[in-house]
């Protein structure tokens, strides 16, 4: 998958709800159309960002996707600012 992402936020190590918490902080700070990527340890974390752009009026899910490491899976999520 290639996305250029504007900004990196690590998350990972953070359980639940604390990902997404952040991520709604760093996304507020951005500038509108601009995508944050987000990545996280949490399995958890797919169903929350789903939930979260499906609610918000300003955030759009353009992806994800996991990445099988040998210490454990990465789940990134690519954000986009609308509004």
């Amino acid at each position: 998958m290639h996305i250029n992402p504007d900004q990196t936020l690590d998350v990972t190590g953070a359980k639940c709800p604390m990902p997404l918490v952040k991520s709604r902080k760093a996304l507020g700070e951005l500038p509108v159309g601009q995508v944050l990527k987000v990545i996280a340890t949490d399995r958890g974390s797919i169903a929350d960002f789903q939930g979260w752009a499906r609610a918000a009026k300003h955030v759009e899910l353009v992806a994800q996707e996991t990445i099988d490491e040998a210490s454990g899976s990465l789940y990134v999520h690519y954000l986009r600012r609308t509004a």
